[in-house]
């Protein structure tokens, strides 16, 4: 975690305040309130940013995890690192969700060598800025291919997976609050996380009766690679932090417990949610 403080040096020290500098697992005692050991799950870009901090706190609860993103190297250091600081069992996949192949392969790879999926996590996504008045359809499908047709092709395999199984699970996609709030000059991006929203929705009716629970979580302003140009602007970090009750921004481990909390698999009423951990921002 080494690189989330090399993240925010350069940055001044206001701004460094105003954004938190909580460690993943600080305090927390995730193992003694939830108990996810024998439980495997994916998660999809969980090599950094919001992914590695979900797949700590899951590692911290005792759940063996299979790591999908794009970089090898990436994958690797997420491995070693989360292997160092919590123990367990970590495999990782190179895999981009976009492809309809690499999905359905690498999801088979990961049943042989676990046995099983319990739970999946659709985190994997991107961003891009543009003009709506200048964006071009290629720029609008890069970016809904990964965040919308990722998340559907990685919900189709485990579905199929657990229905066979007919033991259950649990899937959660990682939307945003731009699925709510207007967010000028990414429509792309805030399409595609209010697309997901239905998806879970329309899934938590269907899944159902094979006691898949389908549920949410929206991250806020949270310090991320992706966030990385608006961390730098001093301007926009203080009218974001002003705007969030906790006067803060979030960091990627703060959004572990709520994925804790939805791969649980005693919480077999929960489904249909959409969680906001966003430091009270979308209400103030």
């Amino acid at each position: 975690w080494g690189s989330w403080s090399r993240s925010i040096s350069d940055t001044p020290s206001d701004v460094r305040q105003a954004v938190g500098r909580s460690r993943p697992g600080a305090g927390s005692s995730l193992r003694t309130m939830f108990d996810l050991r024998g439980r495997v799950v994916v998660v999809t870009g969980g090599n950094g940013g919001i992914g590695l901090g979900m797949a700590g706190a899951l590692a911290e609860a005792g759940a063996d995890l299979a790591i999908w993103g794009t970089n090898g190297e990436k994958n690797e250091a997420a491995k070693a690192d989360l292997i160092a600081t919590h123990g367990g069992r970590v495999e990782t996949w190179r895999c981009d969700v976009s492809d309809e192949d690499a999905v359905v392969s690498t999801f088979a790879s990961v049943v042989d060598t676990f046995g099983k999926v319990d739970c999946l996590i659709a985190n994997a996504g991107i961003s891009g800025g543009a003009l709506f008045h200048h964006m071009t359809l290629a720029e609008w499908r890069r970016v809904m291919a990964v965040n919308l047709d990722g998340a559907f092709l990685c919900f189709r395999e485990a579905s199929r997976h657990m229905i066979e199984r007919g033991e259950g699970g649990s899937l959660v996609a990682v939307s945003s609050t731009s699925a709510i709030d207007g967010a000028p000059r990414m429509e792309h991006y805030a399409a595609s996380k209010a697309a997901v929203l239905a998806l879970i929705r329309g899934l938590a009716v269907e899944l159902a009766r094979h006691g898949i629970r389908c549920n949410s979580i929206l991250p806020g302003w949270t310090d991320t690679e992706m966030m990385a140009l608006g961390r730098e602007n001093e301007k926009f970090v203080r009218n974001t932090v002003g705007r969030t009750p906790l006067r803060r921004w979030g960091v990627p481990s703060a959004m572990g417990p709520a994925a804790v909390f939805l791969a649980d698999p005693t919480q077999t009423f929960h489904t249909g949610d959409a969680l906001v951990v966003d430091g009270g921002y979308t209400i103030f």
